[in-house]
């Protein structure tokens, strides 16, 4: 039986393109339409030669299908870190919608650093990337040039700018912040202090503080810059920036905290428990991300909420219909956070 199979597999023991067509009851082109082209497959149909190549072992040859097809269905996407859930989510959706369409999806990190941003995009287009996803604008210039000499299409996601001359998918990081200092300011605050993550080759940071800065200075107000603490986006850093802020004077200490991102409130309301304080009697505090956490921790946190897998599924979406030919290039798309008001944030004593 077993040199009998191997005589009809040519000898090699592999199975062949041909065995999974008579498996699936489909020609031999329906088997190459169902992994190259899948749009053109029903839904049935495919599925049934997914089956019927899973029973029989039998995996499509990568270099052989980009040879004939002059297509490798490789797409890449650039995260800074994946420490954080949130890109995760983002990565979800994209590799949801790519699977869906027979694409494999590369991930690159550039741990913040735009130089490995750059040498990971760049080991992208030489493996043959269709298409690349990165996180925010700060990148070197020679990734974009790089991805626009090549035609290969891009969107820069969890950022959304009007002005940009890159593809946005994501959502406008300064108004969000903006809103949100205007929430703690309805509520009678005017001494505020802020405990963020580093700016440095962030963008997203950086438009998050001119977001609040331009609330406050609407309001006449600002940050005292002893009162702006930037540091790692860690539980430990916003426990230790809380404690340092509190060391002041209970009548010139600040009452309003605008946090970077969740995790850093979340540290900074486990640093209030040991302080003898709590949210929002003696201060009131807001974060970012709407972590699951988040709205189960004690006291619930106030924070906006960013339905990042949502923008993966967008940012996939729109690389497709890119690569498909329905469309020049990607188009921006705006994703809006919700405000979540919860527990965390009251009135100003007083006010």
């Amino acid at each position: 039986m077993v040199a009998g199979s191997k005589r009809a597999r040519g000898g090699s023991g592999r199975v062949k393109l041909e065995e999974v067509a008579r498996k699936a009851n489909v020609s031999t082109a329906t088997v190459s339409r169902a992994f190259n082209e899948p749009d053109k497959v029903s839904e049935e149909v495919r599925q049934r030669v997914k089956d019927a190549a899973r029973a029989l072992n039998w995996i499509p040859n990568a270099a052989g299908r980009a040879l004939a097809s002059r297509r490798t269905h490789i797409a890449g996407a650039i995260i800074p870190t994946l420490d954080d859930e949130i890109f995760a989510h983002q990565i979800g959706g994209m590799q949801t919608v790519f699977s869906e369409r027979g694409f494999t999806l590369f991930l690159g990190c550039s741990n913040y650093d735009p130089d490995e941003g750059l040498r990971q995009a760049e080991a992208m287009l030489a493996r043959g990337v269709e298409a690349i996803a990165v996180v925010g604008e700060n990148h070197p210039p020679e990734l974009f040039d790089a991805l626009n000499s090549r035609g290969i299409p891009y969107v820069v996601t969890y950022s959304y700018n009007k002005l940009s001359p890159h593809p946005c998918i994501g959502f406008d990081n300064r108004a969000a912040f903006s809103r949100m200092t205007e929430h703690l300011l309805s509520l009678g605050h005017r001494r505020f202090a802020a405990i963020f993550q580093p700016d440095t080759n962030n963008d997203r940071v950086k438009d998050r503080l001119r977001g609040v800065s331009e609330a406050l200075a609407a309001a006449g107000l600002e940050i005292a810059a002893q009162d702006l603490m930037m540091g790692p986006s860690t539980l430990e850093f916003g426990a230790a920036s809380f404690a340092g802020l509190m060391t002041q004077a209970a009548d010139v200490r600040p009452t309003a905290i605008v946090c970077g991102n969740d995790n850093l409130a979340l540290g900074a309301l486990m640093a209030a428990r040991e302080c003898g304080l709590d949210a929002p009697g003696d201060f009131s505090i807001t974060g970012f991300d709407d972590l699951a956490i988040s709205s189960r921790f004690s006291p619930r946190l106030t924070t906006m909420k960013v339905d990042n897998q949502e923008i993966g599924v967008l940012a996939a979406n729109e690389l497709l219909a890119v690569i498909a030919g329905r469309q020049a290039q990607a188009q921006s798309r705006e994703v809006v956070p919700v405000l979540k008001i919860r527990d965390s944030a009251g009135h100003a004593r007083g006010a």
